[in-house]
């Protein structure tokens, strides 16, 4: 018998799920495919979140971040919106890179260094 069962995982994953809307994983599918997913990244050499992985199968291990609430399997919504996040993110630091480029490239050609800051000193006090 497999510990925990796909029952319990689904029950895991299904946790936050009011009643009335739909559960993100409704079949033993979903759950296999989620956590070969995981195991392919552990094997690519993703860090373990669980303790005590040394050794042990990367499915084990998936199995029981999955079990432990460690990962999580997003909705198609959450993860459109995920995606969408992440994307935008990208665009902005592409986009603050960009600036910083341009920022330089005025520095260059006004003839100062665009990485230099004034260097202030203490000057002596006065008596």
């Amino acid at each position: 018998m497999i510990h925990p069962s796909y029952v319990d995982l689904m029950e895991v994953v299904n946790k936050d799920v009011e009643e009335g809307e739909t559960p993100v994983i409704n079949s033993r599918y979903s759950i296999v495919m989620a956590t070969a997913k995981r195991a392919r990244q552990l094997v690519n050499q993703d860090t373990p979140l669980i303790e005590n992985a040394y050794g042990r199968k990367p499915l084990s291990i998936a199995v029981e971040e999955l079990n432990e609430g460690k990962i999580r399997i997003l909705s198609d919504e959450e993860a459109a919106r995920q995606e969408e996040a992440a994307r935008a993110m990208l665009e902005e630091m592409e986009e603050a890179e960009d600036a910083e480029e341009a920022e330089e490239e005025t520095a260059a050609a006004d003839g100062i260094p665009a990485e230099e800051e004034p260097v202030f000193e203490e000057l002596p006090e006065e008596e």
